[in-house]
């Protein structure tokens, strides 16, 4: 995987997320793949397997036009990529992202563990006074 392969994949992880379609998110993962939404997880709390995955997303969805999000790749090298961006709610929650991710063969994702932050209030109503 090169950085344009990341950044195909991370443009169709953000569709999917969109639309939650399931034939797009179950294109995005190989079927043994792994999701981890924090990067302490372990046994039960990681997601296993395409199908699973796949139900795991459906299973709470995010309203259709609230949030945008922007993700590109900061490192590609060979399996592995490292992917950073943000992510932005109607609400005004923020989250800046760190995807640490290792693909298959076949350019589907088998290994995702996703790093985030919470933007906190301070900081987005213009800064903190120090």
């Amino acid at each position: 995987m090169n950085h344009d392969d990341v950044q195909t994949w991370l443009d169709a992880y953000i569709e999917a997320w969109r639309t939650y379609d399931p034939a797009a998110i179950a294109a995005l993962f190989t079927e043994d793949a792994t999701y981890a939404y924090h990067p302490w997880d372990e046994g039960e709390d990681v997601v296993r397997g395409r199908d699973a995955i796949v139900a795991d997303w459906l299973e709470e969805q995010d309203e259709p036009g609230s949030w945008e999000a922007q993700y590109r790749p900061l490192l590609a090298d060979g399996e592995r990529a490292v992917a950073t961006g943000t992510t932005r709610y109607a609400s005004g929650r923020s989250y800046w992202n760190l995807f640490v991710l290792r693909f298959g063969e076949d350019g589907r994702c088998a290994e995702f563990v996703e790093w985030y932050m919470v933007q906190p209030p301070e900081e987005r109503e213009g800064g903190s006074q120090g």
